[in-house]
């Protein structure tokens, strides 16, 4: 953590946002283990200065597009604590009345196109999002995320030819957690680093320190201002770990190895962060921020736990009221690809 001037404020923001998402991820795991949740979970926690390095580089309107692991990504594009965990338990004040889960989640209203369940599945997604904003001239950027092993999916590699060949304003942030379920990266791919994989597309690959958030924040800025002046994408690889299993249906102990684990839990950005923020002085508002986050947590999962749940909207949301307006976009496509 570099001091420069004015480093407490920003970098208390920084360390606020990954402790919210780290007690969310935790309060998830308590309301699981209660069977208060609908379906699983998969919790980002050790992954938290991705979400927030990535986030604080985006514009408000720029779009976001996650993986089944996404609450963090969802917290650090300012999503609401309270309505995520009643979303997540079924409840119908939550995101998407309850209805997705841990897995599907959206919020339009905040530029958030979704967590998705399948392995890749977000990345075509995410650059219809980017031909969207280009074919607007909105200036918008897509940062779209996604973990080493849908590195290896079709969706990957289609997803990054389109968005390289049309130039289309978007952000490829790989997770590198080290881990596709419980299978070891090394042992399914043919590189040790996935943004080697973007020379293949013309296209800057760049590989940072995934448990610094300043470290992501950097070259999320660089691969944004690119996408915004209209040079194309960037695949950038964040190498991080998750503390927890896969799911939580899977506690990780059968595949890693206490030391493997413990060495990486030294890198901890929320420990290592406080231990700089006492040595430099500020304890007290280190401690005021703690607190406040644990009331935050409180309310949240007393709103969650106390709202009602959806009942008789199966088809609510469904249909569209009204008959879309199809436009044929075809000469704005042409333009595109020339």
């Amino acid at each position: 953590m570099n001091r420069d001037k004015g480093y407490e404020d920003e970098y208390l923001d920084y360390y606020r946002l990954m402790l919210r998402i780290r007690r969310c991820e935790e309060q998830i795991g308590w309301l699981f283990s209660r069977n208060l949740t609908m379906g699983t979970a998969h919790l980002s926690i050790g992954q938290e200065a991705v979400a927030v390095g990535a986030l604080a580089a985006a514009n408000p309107e720029d779009y976001v597009v996650s993986t089944h692991r996404g609450h963090g990504h969802l917290l650090a594009k300012g999503a609401d604590t309270a309505r995520l965990l009643a979303g997540i338990c079924g409840r119908a004040t939550g995101f998407c009345r309850g209805k997705g889960g841990s897995q599907h989640i959206a919020v339009r209203e905040i530029g958030f196109l979704g967590t998705n369940g399948i392995t890749g599945g977000g990345l075509p997604v995410a650059t219809g999002a980017a031909l969207s904003a280009k074919l607007r001239r909105s200036g918008q950027v897509v940062l779209s995320f996604f973990g080493e092993g849908a590195a290896n999916q079709g969706t990957f590699h289609e997803s990054l030819n389109m968005a390289a060949v049309w130039k289309l304003p978007i952000v490829f942030i790989c997770e590198n957690n080290g881990y596709a379920m419980w299978t070891p990266a090394e042992r399914v791919t043919s590189v040790a680093d996935i943004s080697v994989r973007a020379a293949g597309y013309g296209i800057p690959g760049l590989t940072v320190d995934g448990m610094d958030p300043l470290a992501v924040r950097d070259a999320t800025r660089f691969a944004v201002g690119r996408a915004r002046a209209g040079d194309g994408p960037t695949l950038l690889e964040a190498k991080t770990y998750r503390f927890c299993g896969h799911s939580k249906s899977n506690n990780g102990s059968k595949y890693r190895t206490r030391d493997e684990v413990a060495a990486w839990q030294e890198r901890d950005p929320l420990t290592t962060w406080r231990a700089q923020f006492l040595a430099a002085g500020v304890e007290a508002e280190v401690r005021r921020i703690e607190a406040a986050i644990e009331v935050e947590l409180d309310e949240a999962t007393r709103f969650a736990l106390e709202s009602p749940y959806a009942e008789d909207e199966a088809l609510l949301g469904a249909y569209a009221e009204d008959a879309a307006v199809i436009t044929d976009m075809t000469p704005a496509l042409l333009e595109v690809g020339a």
